[in-house]
């Protein structure tokens, strides 16, 4: 693993054990170690590097939302009445439980957030009592998802 100033380049070794882990982050590391053909220690060094690198950060579980009876997954474009609201808008939006992502855009809108919903009720009551009402929000534009059909992380 050799770190430049901005960028990490790793090995097929590390390749090797991120492919494994981002496959199932529950994988035993020896079971890795033997797969790879080194030991179980030499995987944590590597590990701990990639970590303080910046390349890894934790780990998670996946939650499946229409399970939790969360069904309506949706994209909305916030469009702000000057670029300085900003910062006020993402302090509120950080408020509602329901917003998955934030990000601050190029194109029509200012911010585009992701959120997840029980149905399209709890959409319009969302946007109508919570998102909309915030201080410098002019309009949204709410686009429903009606299905993902990728999910996944950069290939190694």
């Amino acid at each position: 693993m050799k770190i430049n100033s901005l960028e990490i380049e790793i090995d097929g070794i590390d390749k090797e054990i991120l492919r494994d882990l981002m496959e199932d982050a529950r994988k035993p590391i020896l079971q890795i170690a033997n797969k790879i053909g080194i030991s179980g220690a030499a995987i944590h060094q590597r590990l701990r590097k990639l970590e303080e690198a910046g390349v890894i950060s934790g780990s998670k579980f996946v939650i499946n939302n229409k399970v939790l009876g969360y069904k309506t997954m949706a994209f909305v474009g916030i469009y702000l009445d000057k670029a300085s609201s900003n910062s006020d808008a993402v302090r509120e939006l950080k408020k509602i439980p329901e917003v998955l992502e934030c990000h601050y855009t190029t194109g029509n809108w200012s911010i585009l957030v992701k959120i997840i919903c029980r149905d399209n009720e709890h959409l319009m009551q969302l946007l109508n009592k919570k998102i909309q009402p915030i201080d410098g929000v002019s309009r949204t534009e709410t686009f429903i998802s009606l299905e993902q059909q990728i999910e996944r992380q950069i290939q190694l």
